[in-house]
């Protein structure tokens, strides 16, 4: 059953102790350590061949289409779009598009980032926005990104069925992320150096001791409270990233940055209510420490969706992956 569903119908109280059994022992089997770089780096992620599920009304110079992949062995559904007419030798360049936290519940695929994604399709982008596990039709358990590293696999999957897609040119290929996206993002670009470029909007990307104590904001009431036990559950096992700061390290894609095969672009608002700026700009001053190249644009009295500089952000972006890949 999906978690979309689950949460559903637990508030309604209308599913059984059987079933609400069953999702405890998911839970009672996540364990943080599943998070590591390096057991991340020893999985494959093929993914699949895409197939069509809908057909969308186009864009100006581009297709539409609900499509779906294999991730775990699940079903995952995605957006994609494809530029019209003749393909570059060699194929399109791409972009894995990793969307930010949306109530699993309240999730719809055609939903929500159709501005962003409409920037890059029309510039001549393949675009895959994937629906993680969990959200809207996609099956699995939405468990969220943090403590647990189904979100990752399906991103990397998304890769993955990109790269075998003969009309994209798996030589180049970037990821964008906004907020959590851009959690999976920087995961993603440390696990895979062969991603060429990744841009990220108001991205969690602060490391773990970054995220367990600087991080104040209140989380979405959406989010269900055996959920948010994850943390928990992972600091009583490991202990906190103070204590144990080898372990959380292992976890983290900042203590991997020297590993990144291509450069990251940076945007945030000082005004971000979500994410606070000090984690871009720590991020900013690692990526520098260790030899990479960053661009880091902060937009003053900006929110968590740059609304104020949305078309002069998504401007730059295009040209960095136009740059880039």
């Amino acid at each position: 059953m999906k978690s979309c569903v689950l949460w559903t119908a637990l508030a309604a109280g209308v599913i059984g102790p059987v079933a609400t059994a069953q999702s405890a022992a998911a839970l009672a089997q996540v364990d943080a350590a599943d998070l590591s770089i390096k057991k991340a780096r020893a999985r494959s992620y093929p993914g699949s061949p895409l197939k069509v599920k809908r057909s969308l009304p186009a864009g100006i110079n581009y297709s539409r289409q609900v499509v779906s992949y294999q991730s775990d062995g699940l079903t995952i559904y995605a957006l994609l779009t494809v530029p019209t007419g003749p393909a570059p030798q060699g194929g399109w360049p791409a972009i894995v598009f990793n969307h930010g936290y949306i109530p699993p519940n309240e999730y719809r695929t055609t939903e929500r980032y159709v501005a962003y994604q409409d920037a890059f399709a029309r510039s001549g982008f393949v675009t895959l926005k994937s629906d993680y596990r969990g959200h809207g039709a996609s099956e699995g358990e939405a468990l969220g990104a943090y403590y647990t590293p189904g979100y990752t696999t399906d991103v990397m999957n998304a890769l993955g069925s990109l790269k075998q897609d003969k009309r994209v040119n798996a030589a180049r290929i970037g990821m964008w992320g906004h907020s959590m996206g851009g959690f999976l993002t920087l995961r993603a670009m440390v696990i895979d150096p062969q991603i060429k470029a990744g841009v990220i909007w108001a991205g969690v990307v602060g490391d773990y001791q970054q995220m367990m104590t600087g991080w104040n904001n209140r989380p979405p009431a959406s989010i269900p409270q055996r959920v948010l036990n994850l943390r928990k559950q992972a600091v009583a096992r490991y202990g906190t990233p103070a204590k144990n700061p080898t372990f959380w390290a292992s976890l983290s894609a900042n203590s991997y940055l020297r590993d990144l095969g291509g450069g990251l672009q940076l945007h945030i608002g000082t005004a971000d209510a979500e994410v606070p700026p000090s984690f871009h700009e720590a991020l900013s001053k690692q990526l520098r420490a260790a030899g990479k190249p960053v661009q880091h644009y902060v937009y003053p009295g900006d929110d968590h969706n740059l609304s104020r500089n949305l078309r002069v952000a998504l401007n730059r972006s295009v040209a960095f992956f136009q740059s880039r890949l």
